[in-house]
């Protein structure tokens, strides 16, 4: 109904339809029909919107103001400009396990824990500071993101005595069943049970548990970067 562009809100939405859906939530929310904490998180707020969409509240396709204009619009052609070289840019020193860009996690309520781990790998801690936090959360996020992908899908193939790795494993074959991952990270969800010495599920344990094994930096991003879209996609189940 509103995008914000350049500073400044448009409406996407014919105006009356869009001043009538937002005096809507207004007073759904003034008469305390409706809460802050009602929308506390993804599902509510969708849930939500579906309510208001099934009432007829919302704004449809058919009322956006973009509609015909690319009919009607004219070629622009740009001005020359002067071509400035581009200067070469140092690289930046990544001081967090997960990288501060957006991954699209979908943060239903049931995994606030989760989000909290990951908000502090992601913005508190460093990695040069404190790598044996990072490296005993990162395990802990890697399996309570597992945990909720087999919670979600009821994977039949879950056995009670099953490890971590066994876990991992089983749902990286059902991602790859739904063609959500291809057969190269299959491939690197199959290393997660082995005695590997770069990735796989025993060097995260020799992270808690080894007293001589100390996580480095580098190795910590490196297995960070290779298991980002399984956790990913086990926290958006």
């Amino acid at each position: 109904m509103v995008s914000a562009s350049s500073g400044k809100f448009e409406l996407t939405h014919d105006e009356p339809v869009v001043l009538a859906a937002l005096q809507r939530i207004a007073k759904d929310l003034a008469t305390r029909d409706v809460t802050l904490g009602d929308l506390w998180n993804v599902d509510d707020k969708r849930g939500y919107l579906d309510r208001l969409e099934r009432e007829g509240v919302l704004p449809t396709a058919a009322q956006s103001v973009t509609r015909g204009k690319a009919a009607i619009s004219k070629p622009i052609t740009p001005a020359p400009m002067a071509v400035k070289p581009t200067p070469i840019e140092k690289p930046v020193r990544r001081t967090t396990l997960i990288p501060q860009v957006e991954y699209g996690v979908q943060w239903a309520g049931r995994i606030y824990r989760h989000k909290a781990i990951w908000e502090e790998l992601q913005f508190h801690l460093d990695l040069n500071d404190h790598p044996n936090a990072i490296s005993v959360l990162f395990r802990v996020l890697l399996e309570l993101s597992v945990d909720n992908y087999i919670a979600q899908t009821k994977l039949a193939t879950i056995n009670a005595g099953d490890k971590l790795a066994q876990r991992a494993l089983k749902v990286g074959l059902d991602l790859h069943a739904k063609g959500k991952i291809d057969d190269k990270y299959l491939g690197f969800i199959k290393k997660l049970p082995q005695q590997d010495n770069l990735f796989s599920m025993d060097t995260l344990n020799r992270y808690v548990h080894s007293p001589q094994f100390a996580p480095s930096p580098d190795h910590l991003t490196a297995m960070w970067d290779m298991t980002a879209m399984l956790i990913v996609l086990c926290l958006n189940a």
